[in-house]
This record gives C-alpha cells, structure tokens and sequence, in this order.
C-alpha cells in the first residue's frame, strides 16, 4: 500500500505542538506567569480550579496590549520577544512562539488587556482552536489571561494527569521557583478556595532575596543560608546555599536558574554536588537557590520544549566558578553548624520532660508515703521550712580554676567538663555549646591531610618495630598494588608472606591509632571500589578512613587544656562544624532557649 503526504490541518498542528509544550496544568500556569513577567508586571495573581482544569486564571498589573499585538497573540510563530530575529539573543522568560495559540487549541482560551492610559480594554477568545473577532472588555490595565476546560478538545490527555491534589502542588511548585528568581513582582497563589501562597513584593538587594528565599524554604534555611557571590569572564553567580549540616533526603530545595530561568540542569546539579563532596552524607542533598547570569549569546535555552534545560557555549567555565564561589563560601563559614541542632535539642528535652497528667497526685501520694516510713528527724526535716538551703551544704566551688574572660568570647566558648568522655561542654557568654569530641578531631585530622598532600605529601612517623597485619591473600595483593600511593598518603606497607603486609610508617598525624584496623579497614576501601581506581582520585574516602582511625576516640578523658585546644582548633579550621560523614560536630543551645525550657521567659 503507498503512503500519501498530505499537509496537516492547522488545528492538529497546534495540537502537536500542545502536547510539547503543555504536560499538565502547571505547564500553563508557568507559560503564563513567564509572558506577566516579561511584561513588567509588578502584581501577579494566579487562580486554579480543580487542580487547574476547570480554570486557570492569570491577573497582572504589566504593560498591557494594543489591538494589533493581542490579535498576533493568539497566532502561530508570533512573538514581540525577538526582536532581530536571533535564537541566540533571547533576554525573555516566555519565547518559544506556540505557548498560547497551543493552548487554545485544547482548551477555551480567553485574554483580556488594557494599556496604561488607555480608556477601554480589549478581549479575545480562541475556543478549541477557534479564534473568535477581538471585542472591548472592562478590566484595569495589565492583562487577564483565563483557560477554562483545559484538555477538553483532546480528552485522552486527561487519563495520563494526576490527583487534583498532585495538580495542586505542580501549580504551586512552578509559582514558588518563578517567585524565587523576582522578588520584586509580587506574587498571590489561589488553589480552590484555599490562598495556597501569598508573597508580597521585596528589593533587589540580597537580604530581599533572602527574605523572599525564607518564605518559600522556610526560617531554618535563612538562619543557616550562606551568601555566595562569584564572577569570572562575564559570568556570575548568585543567591544563598545552606549549611552543610543543613541537608534533605532528596533534592526538592535545590533551586537553580540561568539568568533568572528556573532549570534542572545536569551541568549545574553536578557541579553542587562536587563543590559539596565529602561535606554531606551520601544520599543527601544541601539547600540551595543560585543564580547564574551571563551574556545570552553564551547560553542556548531553547534546547527543550519546557525550557527546562539548558546549553552552555562553555561549560567548564560555568561549572568551575559555581563550584569555586560555593566552595568559597562554605570554607569561609569556618566551623559553622546548623541552628537548628540547638533548637531540636531544646525540643527533644521538653519532649521529654513533660510529666504525664496525672503525675502531680501520683508525687503526693508517694511523698507521703515514703515520709511516714522515715525516721522522726528526717520526717520533720522534710516539714521545715527551706530557709536552711540558703547556705550550701558543702564546698561546691568548682574543681578546676576560674575560665579567662577572653576565652568566654570566643565562639565556641570555653571548655567547663567532659561528659561520658565524650562530650565536651562549653560556655560562651549567651550560650552553652556540647562538642562530639571524636567527630570534631575526625574532621581536623582530615583537613590537616587534605592539606599536607596538596603540598607535596603527609609527613609520616617511622615505627620502631613494625607491625604486622594479617589480612588475607587477596586484600594483602590490593595493598601492594596500591603501595605506592598509599605511601604519598603517609602509610607506608609492603608484603609480608602470605595474606600479611608489613607496616613500616604511619601518617604523623595519626599518633597511636589501631595500625590493624585501619589497613583492614582500607584493604576493604580497594577491594570495594576495584583494583583500577586511584586512590587520590578517592581521597576524601582514603583520608576519611585514616582521619577516623587517628582522632580522638570516644570515652578517652580529656584535660581542660586539652579540650580548649580542640575547640580552638576547631574555629581555625574550615568545614569544622560537620564530621567526615556529614553530621553535626557540636550543638549551641543559646541561653534564651534554655530559659524558655524551664519557663522563665
């Protein structure tokens, strides 16, 4: 049978050119808040009706449009957004030239405008691809873009959507990044008869962004956020990124955008997760929102019916600054943790301090009861007055000397005990600060060695006799395969027979550390990752495993000298508020929350 060619009609053109551009209400939305945007709107108000189906209802308060435009708005490969006709010179939100002509085409398409000054505003229809004569309508100036029965002309479309509630949060998640990017439009969000999100307008400046940022991530990421701020041959970096301690599950608040585009871009998200690296768990994903600007003729981004990715002229350069001007960031916050530690802390103790209902009686019956079973004196004691407990009963002078006043102003305050030879207890001046004494010098050791190996190698320490590690034939071959960079990490080992190696020098750093474990312990790390890898090119795994190995233990008792040097140490060194793996070294409960733990504010 012979195929004929024949030219599509204009209605199922559109209608293929919907189904690129439109997936699902929220794909809608987004085209229509881009083009209220574009238009210099300073107000924008967004309503849906059953998740967008229903209606989808877009106010601004923009330039508004002439009879002319709004008569090219409707048609095919009519745009006002490239003006010399050049795909590489695109400085708008909404170019791709079929937004709204493809959504009249599967749905009823109504757009209301009104110039500033003019008298009268003007509408125009399109019901399912049906373009009707434009007529005069009453509306402010700006543009009243509404879509009702969306996907009613091509009904198949509406078995592969979702709930209304999944539809929902779409809308709301495409408002929320389009929010991020122009805190100075303001922002209204209606689902149903529910106000979903309310955003008013804020300056250009940073601490705007970070309040526009706090509303849609939330108070924690603005008290752990960190300014980042980078720029190098015409290309800049922007915004804020949380702490490393602050981390999600998944990597729903990462926020990425290319002059001011939301994107999810391989390049970009790769580039985060490098600049992180060894500073958060693995599975984890830090808090972000950046923003990446540059000349449009360097960025390609049409490359996706969504514009939901991007194309870099030079990629290398976009993702070496992100990664520098982020890394820059995070080493400059010192030994910063997050401030929510503090607060869960505070959170788990009242938890669990909250004494049942019935307690208060329950007390006075045992009291009573525990009294008449007591000898006369202590039994009167027990009746007399507290006038007694002025005076203390003993020396309760503290053991060790009085702490320098200097040393209260430090940031992490001064060490006072050691709790469960584990726990350091500090007090700064507004706060008391507990401090995991083995994940704090883990991270130390760790960046002491990253550090010696970048210029030119670990020192290493001689052992007098040296020590021999039974560990299996084919981890004591992976040893001595890798015996050469091993020894650039400080450990030097060779064979010894069969399945053992001969430990012949140690890192310094280390100190008496468990020799046995640790070559265990990196004998597995090779065999994991197979005989090809490199052992530098895994060095944050190698120098983690060692740093493990050579830092203070749990339950080792320490001097107060002893403990006020790590917590010196510790405000000296970069990425000191979180361990090799990711978590918290230390907890900082400010005095006004302890006060409100025992109700004295």
């Amino acid at each position: 049978m012979t195929a004929h060619i024949r030219q599509l009609p204009a209605e199922t053109v559109n209608r293929i050119a919907a189904g690129e551009v439109i997936e699902r209400p929220a794909s809608v939305v987004k085209e229509l808040v881009e083009n209220a945007i574009d238009a210099g709107a300073r107000e924008i108000d967004i309503v849906t009706v059953a998740g967008g189906l229903s209606l989808i209802r877009v106010t601004d308060d923009g330039h508004g449009m002439d009879r002319a435009n709004l008569n090219l708005a409707v048609e095919r490969h009519a745009t006002s957004k490239l003006p010399a006709d050049d795909l590489l010179d695109i400085r708008s939100l909404g170019f791709r030239g079929e937004a709204l002509p493809s959504i009249g085409s599967v749905g009823y398409l109504s757009i209301a405008s009104c110039q500033h000054g003019a008298r009268d505003g003007l509408e125009v229809i399109v019901d399912r691809g049906s373009k009707q004569p434009i007529k005069p309508a009453a509306l402010n100036a700006g543009s009243r873009v509404e879509v009702r029965d969306l996907f009613s002309a091509t009904p198949a479309r509406l078995k592969f959507l979702k709930s209304e509630r999944s539809e929902n949060m779409a809308v709301s998640e495409v408002v929320k990044r389009l929010a991020m990017a122009h805190p100075e439009v303001g922002f209204a969000l209606t689902t149903g008869e529910r106000t979903g999100l309310r955003l008013p307008r804020a300056d250009l400046s940073g601490d705007g962004l970070l309040q526009r940022l706090g509303r849609i991530m939330g108070r924690e990421f603005m008290a752990d956020a960190l300014p980042i701020d980078g720029e190098r041959d015409g290309i800049r970096v922007s915004g804020f990124a949380g702490l490393p301690t602050l981390h999600r599950p998944d990597p729903s608040q990462q926020f990425l955008f290319v002059n001011t585009r939301p994107v999810k871009d391989k390049l970009l998200i790769g580039a985060v997760r490098a600049a992180y690296g060894d500073l958060i768990p693995k599975g984890r994903y830090p808090l972000l929102a950046l923003f990446v600007e540059l000349s449009p003729q360097e960025v390609d981004v049409n490359v996706h019916p969504a514009k939901a990715e991007v194309r870099f002229r030079d990629a290398g350069r976009v993702r070496s600054l992100l990664i520098g001007a982020l890394r820059f960031a995070l080493e400059n916050a010192g030994h910063r943790a997050t401030a929510r530690g503090g607060t869960l802390t505070v959170e788990t103790l009242v938890a669990r301090s909250e004494p049942p209902a019935a307690a208060p009686f329950a007390y006075r019956a045992t009291s009573q009861a525990a009294a008449s079973h007591l000898p006369r004196g202590f039994s009167d004691a027990m009746q007399a007055p507290f006038a007694a407990f002025d005076e203390p009963s003993a020396d309760s002078s503290a053991a060790q000397d009085e702490v320098a006043p200097d040393l209260l102003d430090h940031p992490l305050g001064a060490a006072r005990a050691q709790l469960h030879e584990t726990y350091i207890v500090a007090q700064t001046r507004v706060s008391v600060v507990i401090v995991d004494q083995h994940a704090a010098h883990e991270r130390l050791v760790y960046e002491r060695m990253k550090k010696m190996l970048s210029n030119g190698g670990v020192a290493r320490q001689g052992l007098l006799i040296p020590a021999i590690v039974d560990v299996g034939d084919e981890e004591a071959a992976a040893l001595n395969d890798k015996a050469d960079e091993l020894a650039e990490l400080g450990l030097v080992l060779e064979g010894f027979g069969n399945g053992a190696v001969a430990v012949r020098e140690m890192p310094a750093l280390l100190g008496d550390t468990d020799i046995e474990g640790l070559v265990k312990d990196l004998a597995a790390e090779i065999l994991d990752n197979g005989q090809g890898f490199a052992l530098l090119d895994r060095l944050e795994a190698v120098c983690s495993r060692m740093a493990c190995h050579g830092s203070v233990r749990a339950g080792r008792r320490l001097t107060p000298s002893e403990m006020n040097a790590l917590l010196r140490e510790m405000e000296a060194t970069p990425y000191s508020g979180q361990c090799n793996h990711g978590r918290p070294t230390y907890v900082e409960l400010k005095l006004t929350d302890i006060e409100r733990l025992f109700g004295r504010r």
